[in-house]
């Protein structure tokens, strides 16, 4: 209780103008105390209006009181500053450069703690008191500090602006109101703060709502996140584990193949050297023969040779000559040309697999995914310069435009035989293979042409349906008539109506499984759409069955207008 004391001592001997402790105090007949240099300059300034008054309870004097100081204070103060206690407030309460200051504070101004927008003034929690205090206050509407308050003094009438014009969407005074914006569709600012508070509210409420479907959108994709995350690590987990096995696999028939050659070799050396050993235990034999039939030719007596040629040895049968197979020197060789050919094979299995591995890899969906193209200027995006391959064509169909046109012949062109050519049906495929988002114009000419997206692996010899493009469940085509339009897709034909047109676009999105055909001219209009799942990278191709038509692989440019 006692430094509760000291603290009121402190607030009692404060100057309300600095807030410090009084220096040289005076009191005014009021009875409100502050520093003599203070209240002396606060009443400077009031000199020019003759009326002088105190800055906390606004009692006027008339004249200018003449200030004495007061011992009492003086002597108080000094006692205080004594015992080492500080009357200043604490520096945070002091108005900043970016704070509100107190209107009615002098000198150094504290901050505001509220704002009165009767008043249009701003006060410290000291000079508020008032407010809250006196009942003369009790209709003044207390708002958050702010800097704004001129703004709601009108600046023609100098009134505060409490209606609203809404034929001039403003702010207006009751006396604007009967002036230049007499006969408008004027409100009170109360009655039109409710209105747009309504309006405010259901704007906040679909704000709201929308901040949780995006809220519920983040976690979906934080969930695709996860997991796109996990299924990866477990691809790549698999992936390594599968590589892991062919790896062993390769390295087990290797062994094996090492195993076989080395066991072959000791069989085929061991043989050999059986056979080296009989010769060298047949060559000793036929020496040692040799030696004695000299041995005996030369015995000069007759008598002497004759006695001792019947006692030789008759010789053995010689080693079969036949078991010596003479031969190139090729012995492994056909192991490794062996080896070579599954290695090749694998590399050609490998090659064509591959594809459809790294389609897969780059067709994981993610949710993101842009939309359709609806324009022609937002298909050409995606346009792919599509040229035919010479090899697929058909010995009728005349390439030329540097493969990027085809023309059914009568006659039969001299073609190299190929194993990708179509042998039955007037056909050709694109070099290039399409995945991912695609789109390519044709244009045509005659009528009897078939324009269609193919697999790789469609059959190509004979005439059966199984090479025919739209004739099997491996190719899918759109037959372009002079009148009509049919689309076909394993034999299976439906009809479509739409503009006719001599430029045909088509448009894939390989990882959606959409396939869609437009007829194009100032305009472009769908005349077909396919949702599939495609399993293999697509290639473009045309059937020609009229002779003297022809297909064009139209060079697309995203600037293009038609």
């Amino acid at each position: 209780m006692a430094q509760k004391g000291v603290q009121l001592d402190q607030e009692t001997i404060s100057c309300s103008i600095c807030l410090d402790l009084l220096k040289d105090p005076v009191t005014i007949p009021c009875g409100h105390s502050y520093c003599m240099k203070c209240i002396k300059s606060h009443w400077d300034e009031e000199d020019e209006r003759k009326i002088h008054s105190c800055p906390q309870c606004r009692q006027t004097f008339t004249p200018r009181p003449v200030l004495v100081k007061s011992t009492m204070l003086a002597a108080l103060v000094e006692e205080l500053k004594k015992t080492g206690l500080q009357a200043a407030p604490a520096d945070h309460c002091y108005a900043g450069p970016e704070d509100v200051a107190c209107d009615v504070c002098t000198g150094r101004k504290l901050k505001a703690f509220k704002s009165c927008l009767v008043c249009v003034a701003s006060y410290c929690e000291k000079h508020l008191q008032p407010h809250y205090e006196s009942s003369a206050f009790e209709k003044h509407k207390l708002v958050e500090p702010s800097t704004k308050l001129q703004e709601n003094i009108c600046s023609r009438h100098d009134e505060l602006m409490k209606m609203f014009c809404r034929t001039d969407q403003q702010c207006i005074c009751y006396l604007c109101s009967v002036d230049e914006h007499k006969g408008h569709d004027t409100v009170s600012a109360a009655a039109e703060r409710t209105e747009r508070q309504r309006e405010l509210e259901v704007s906040r409420q679909d704000i709201q709502q929308r901040i949780q479907d995006r809220q519920k959108d983040m976690k979906v994709l934080q969930q695709e996140v996860e997991a796109i995350n996990r299924s990866a690590d477990k691809a790549v987990e698999d992936s390594q584990k599968i590589f892991s096995q062919l790896i062993r696999l390769m390295e087990e028939r290797s062994s094996e193949v090492k195993r076989q050659v080395r066991s072959q070799q000791e069989a085929e050396v061991r043989r050999v050297k059986e056979l080296q050993e009989k010769l060298e235990q047949e060559i000793t034999e036929l020496k040692r023969k040799d030696a004695e039939l000299k041995q005996l030719s030369h015995t000069e007596d007759h008598t002497q040779f004759l006695h001792n040629y019947p006692s030789l040895s008759p010789l053995s049968g010689p080693t079969d000559s036949s078991s010596i197979n003479i031969r190139p020197l090729r012995y492994f060789e056909d192991v490794t040309a062996a080896v070579s050919a599954v290695r090749d094979k694998l590399q050609d299995v490998l090659r064509d697999k591959w594809t459809s591995v790294s389609l897969t890899v780059t067709e994981v969906d993610v949710l993101l995914s842009p939309p359709e193209p609806k324009t022609r200027a937002e298909f050409l995006k995606y346009s792919r310069e599509i040229t035919l391959d010479p090899n697929t064509a058909n010995t009728k169909l005349l390439l030329s435009e540097e493969n990027t046109t085809a023309t059914l012949m009568s006659e039969r062109l001299s073609y190299s035989d190929h194993p990708d050519r179509f042998t039955g049906w007037c056909q050709v495929m694109s070099r290039e293979s399409l995945t991912g988002r695609c789109y390519w114009e044709v244009e045509r000419r005659g009528r009897g042409v078939y324009v269609a997206v193919t697999y790789k692996n469609i059959s190509r010899v004979g005439s059966s349906n199984e090479c025919g493009f739209g004739h099997n469940d491996k190719s899918w085509a759109l037959d372009c008539d002079n009148n009509s339009y049919n689309f076909w897709y394993n034999r299976v034909n439906t009809p479509i109506s739409g503009p006719q047109s001599s430029r045909l676009g088509v448009y894939l999105d390989h990882r959606a499984g959409v396939l869609s055909f437009y007829s194009v001219s100032e305009t472009m209009t769908l005349l077909h759409r396919v949702q599939t799942t495609f399993t293999q990278p697509l290639y473009a191709g045309v059937w020609i069955w009229s002779h003297g038509a022809s297909a064009e692989f139209c060079k697309l440019q995203q600037s293009e207008v038609i």
